[in-house]
């Protein structure tokens, strides 16, 4: 049977979320650690953000995860999907578990951008740790 932490991936929004989250997962001692950044994409409508815009946030999320975990490698992935898009990323790079922290969001935002911690927990095939705390932001 395989380890669960011999290979985590760890999706991250943005720097203040990584840090947060690599802190989390430090009292856990993964063997490796792939930290992933899904930059949502329109597919037909205009992008939230611009791709030199997300590639700069992922960039400061990936230094801020390294803090904790200099080895981390790291993943940008493109998609409209965020959800499927963590658990494509974690097949190809062969991850033994999903771990996240929760972020904060009220049951508006919830309602409107639909609820990504539940889905992570109840569609993916791999195990998903949710690690305490969630102070890092969406």
């Amino acid at each position: 049977m395989t380890d669960l932490l011999s290979h985590v991936l760890v999706p991250v929004v943005n720097e203040d979320d990584a840090r947060s989250t690599a802190r989390a997962l430090e009292a856990y001692a993964p063997t490796a650690v792939t930290v992933l950044h899904v930059v949502e994409k329109g597919e037909g409508v205009p992008d939230k953000t611009p791709v030199e815009q997300s590639e700069e946030i992922a960039a400061a999320a990936y230094a801020a995860f390294r803090e904790e975990f200099p080895d981390a490698a790291t993943e940008t992935r493109y998609a409209r999907d965020i959800v499927a898009a963590v658990f494509e990323a974690a097949a190809d790079l062969d991850a033994s578990a999903v771990a996240f922290q929760p972020r904060e969001g009220g049951f508006l935002t919830r309602l409107v951008t639909g609820n990504r911690t539940l889905e992570l927990v109840t569609t993916g095939d791999l195990p998903v740790v949710v690690l305490p705390g969630g102070d890092g932001g969406e």
